[in-house]
């Protein structure tokens, strides 16, 4: 049955015509000239089933085309893009961000209530700015912890990649490299994440991307408070090179007063001493996980004290983490003894093999101290004529039994002749 002309006008009134969607940056693109196709009243919206007008683009070269899937009515709703249906503010999935600002909006799902409902949101939002959110949404706090720790600060351009060749996985494609799709393994069928629903999505239920991200901020690290109450410094790592002095201090200004900032340019890195702990306190409470500067998340911990630095025992560190011993290294060296006595002169660490030589070596005289020759060396002490001459040695028979200078005077050689005392 045709309806009339009338009829028809009227249904058209509430339709929805548009110039430009309301897209994330991920969406849009990484190029800034872009061309789309705009098809009037092309498509229902797949929310609240009403006509809009459709909008098709490639988001960059080898990219695959996307195009508008709501209307610009439910995305203002609940504040999202209209194709990846993620917050335009934090980049997450409507059931994260809900959970985050605790709000629950319940959006009718019944034909005759969800037109009510939605012609009720349009007045609304013709009554506001275009600038925030609105219902129980615009009316929620601006910001959460969680939100911030989980929010994604830079575009994701390879969610716009081309989806998985079929013909290439049974092996039939005969495209090659000008196959528009892409050549991989496709994920595992089982996977969670291959099953999902665009309306689940838009009402925040059975989302299993969200509750993915929800059980990693469940298991999120805390920035824990040392226990030594002088400690006012903070760690900030990741700055890279676009953060600069005045845009750290403009950010935890706010907290206390600075007393310093270090950069460390070759390690990319800060160090901020406040000049009260409660001040130090609460900027790392405020900045653990959230602190983002120039599109880039920055690394927020405590500084450690100087007595701490460096301290390791056992081959363990302060924060826990266990050294491995470097092989080719060569072992500890042995504690210095006690007294002088402990003392030992085996420097080189050898085996005792016997027992060692006791060697009598007296150290050098210092300057200016005449040292006494040894015995049987020196000059005599009084000079003599005697003395000038040169002294003949005792004769064989006058000399001490057993001593012996040299081998001629041994009697005991062969060819030694006995010497006779007294007349043949």
């Amino acid at each position: 049955m045709a309806t009339s002309l009338g009829s028809n006008t009227y249904n058209r009134q509430n339709w929805e015509d548009s110039d430009f969607p309301i897209l994330c940056q991920t969406c849009l693109g990484e190029n800034p000239y872009i061309r789309m196709t705009k098809e009037k009243f092309g498509k229902e919206c797949k929310i609240c089933a009403r006509p809009f007008t459709v909008f098709r683009w490639c988001p960059g070269v080898r990219m695959r085309f996307k195009k508008t899937e709501v209307c610009q009515t439910c995305s203002k709703m609940k504040n999202v893009c209209q194709t990846c249906l993620l917050d335009l503010e934090y980049g997450l999935p409507i059931q994260v961000r809900d959970t985050g600002l605790s709000v629950k909006d319940e959006v009718p799902r019944s034909d005759v209530n969800k037109e009510y409902y939605t012609q009720n949101m349009e007045r609304e939002i013709a009554n506001s700015d275009g600038t925030r959110p609105v219902g129980l949404l615009g009316k929620a706090p601006s910001s959460s912890d969680m939100l911030l720790k989980l929010a994604r600060t830079t575009p994701y351009y390879k969610r716009n990649r081309p989806h998985i060749c079929s013909f290439w996985v049974k092996g039939e494609c005969k495209r090659g490299e000008e196959c528009p799709y892409r050549h991989e393994k496709p994920t595992d069928p089982d996977d969670p994440l291959a099953d999902q629903n665009i309306k689940d999505r838009y009402y925040g239920i059975n989302d299993p991307v969200a509750d993915k991200l929800l059980k990693r901020a469940s298991t999120m690290p805390r920035l824990d408070v040392p226990e030594d109450k002088s400690i006012t410094t903070l760690y900030i790592g990741g700055l890279g090179e676009n953060v600069t002095d005045s845009e750290l201090r403009n950010h935890f200004y706010q907290f206390g007063e600075i007393r310093t900032i270090t950069i460390v340019q070759r390690q990319q890195c800060a160090f901020i001493q406040f000049a009260t702990r409660q001040a130090a306190e609460t900027a790392a409470e405020k900045s653990f996980n959230k602190l983002i500067i120039n599109g880039r998340r920055l690394n927020v911990k405590w500084g450690r004290s100087q007595a701490a630095r460096g301290k390791e025992k056992d081959g363990v560190t302060e924060s826990g983490i266990r050294l491995e011993p470097v092989p080719g290294l060569p072992g500890a060296l042995p504690p210095p003894p006690v007294s002088d006595e402990d003392a030992s002169t085996n420097y080189f660490n050898l085996a005792p093999t016997s027992a060692p030589a006791v060697m009598n070596l007296g150290l050098p005289p210092p300057p200016g101290v005449a040292m006494p020759p040894p015995p049987g060396f020196g000059p005599p002490m009084f000079h003599t004529m005697e003395s000038m001459a040169p002294s003949m040695p005792p004769p064989m028979a006058m000399r001490p039994p057993g001593q012996v200078h040299y081998p001629s005077q041994d009697p005991q050689r062969m060819g030694a002749h006995a010497t006779r005392h007294g007349g043949p």
